[in-house]
């Protein structure tokens, strides 16, 4: 029997935050002792936890995420275990600040990630390098990682764009950069939890008017957010507050498949994740559905639009490369390939390939212009005809297995199981990998070529 997508979608019409992302996974089933452990994977020497609380909104019940250090960086126990509320935190509150407050608790749209010369000076906050390598020595899952820093890489691009700097070279403040990692590795960790198929989102709508930030006034959305979203269909509406902050707008693109309304949507939960302050106009909360796509017949996607990135490459080290692919890969490119090449005066390079979005194309080549050896980056349109596709469950002799499904018009062409599922089962009946494979085409079988498409 086929199994419907599994679908998280995220209705943000009061925006989203990395905190209100966390309440509503929490509400959604998420146990947040998970999401400790994985902090403490980390070995960060603040020893953070998250507070959770239950909370209301304009009457509307969620759960309420803070940040807490457990560890100060002297090492003297913190007996109250206080919340960050000073600095720069703009992940846990879409407040607007207090001119005359220094350490109030968030400043919409002044992120913390902002690169600052003079940061190296002091010492203080973490550069995304050292985020990064940390995640990397930590003793998380690879998916687990590999999402972190798909959302942090979005961050540090948008920065390092912003403020003509390179990404190694972001800098994020001192609480910033502990909350922005509790609140990314979070989400990733939570994810992995629940295992939705896709994740969808409704169209986004940001507040209006101005938000204060290092560099002065500044029109909504704050320059790292509107940045990060860069190719997603945003509107504003008449709240005089930042309802978007750009760790929310990380974890939307780095993650969402769709934007766009509830289509064929069977829920099975709802979790609410709750900004800090009561909005007039609205409740101020991040409502988050788990459920499946009703099921519908598969129909031939339309061509597809898409960039084409490449360059020459000839002075490049194997390890260089292979970095630079992994960077693009995390950046948000739909594929990266590397193929031998002669170049000129016979030498042996290579052409790196990558396929993006329109509305990624440019992002990305930079990307590649900072990562690589290369002077120039060709882009050109090009058009990809997709199969319909969708995930099932497939149940063979070696146990249920998820098999991605392709379909031209009715017609099931492809059946590929996921790597990762089909090799844990060839290691738990310690059998070689193919025979799994040979199982799920007995469930799945394709036209012969005789047959007709």
């Amino acid at each position: 029997m086929s199994t419907p997508r599994r679908i998280l979608y995220l209705d943000c019409f009061s925006g989203i935050s990395g905190d209100m992302f966390l309440g509503a996974m929490i509400d959604l089933g998420v146990p947040a002792d998970t999401l400790d452990a994985a902090l403490a994977q980390l070995h960060l020497p603040e020893a953070p936890r998250f507070s959770v609380s239950r909370q209301a909104r304009r009457a509307i019940a969620g759960f309420k995420v803070e940040v807490v250090e457990t560890q100060p960086k002297d090492g003297s126990p913190t007996p109250d275990h206080h919340p960050h509320a000073h600095g720069h935190d703009h992940h846990h509150d879409h407040a607007q600040p207090d001119a005359h407050d220094p350490h109030h608790h968030h400043q919409p749209g002044e992120t913390t990630h902002h690169h600052h010369p003079h940061d190296h000076a002091h010492g203080h906050g973490r550069a995304f390098r050292e985020i990064r390598d940390l995640i990397h020595r930590s003793g998380l899952a690879d998916s687990i990682k590999e999402r972190s820093l798909a959302i942090f890489s979005r961050i540090a691009e948008a920065e390092a764009k912003i403020h003509g700097t390179s990404v190694e070279e972001v800098h994020f403040h001192e609480v910033g950069a502990l909350d922005s990692i509790a609140d990314i590795v979070g989400a990733a960790v939570a994810l992995d939890h629940l295992q939705p198929d896709a994740v969808h989102a409704s169209p986004l709508r940001e507040g209006s008017g101005f938000v204060r930030c290092a560099h002065g006034q500044f029109p909504l959305p704050a320059p790292a957010t509107a940045e990060i979203l860069r190719g997603v269909p945003l509107s504003q509406c008449p709240v005089p507050h930042e309802l978007i902050t750009p760790t929310g707008a990380a974890i939307l693109a780095a993650c969402v498949e769709r934007f766009g309304p509830l289509d064929r949507f069977v829920t099975e939960k709802i979790g609410y994740g709750l900004g800090s302050r009561e909005l007039a106009e609205q409740p101020n909360v991040l409502r988050a559905l788990l459920g499946t796509e009703a099921e519908t017949t598969p129909i031939l996607s339309d061509p597809d639009a898409v960039e084409v990135l490449e360059t020459n490459l000839d002075d490049l080290t194997p390890e260089e490369l292979a970095l630079a692919c992994e960077h693009a890969l995390a950046a948000g490119a739909l594929d990266v390939v590397v193929l031998p090449a002669t170049m000129k005066k016979g030498r042996a390079g290579w052409l790196l390939q990558v396929l993006a979005r329109p509305a990624d194309a440019r992002r990305l080549a930079e990307l590649l212009l900072r990562h690589t050896s290369a002077f120039g980056v060709r882009m050109f349109p090009a058009s990809r005809l997709v199969l319909a596709r969708r995930t099932e469950t497939v149940d063979t002799r070696y146990g249920p297995l998820p098999v991605k499904l392709g379909f031209l018009g009715t017609t099931l062409v492809q059946a590929q199981p996921e790597f990762e599922p089909a090799r844990r089962a060839a290691d738990r009946f310690g059998v070689p990998l193919h025979q799994i494979y040979a199982a799920v085409s007995e469930k799945c079988p394709l036209p012969t070529p005789s047959s007709p498409v």
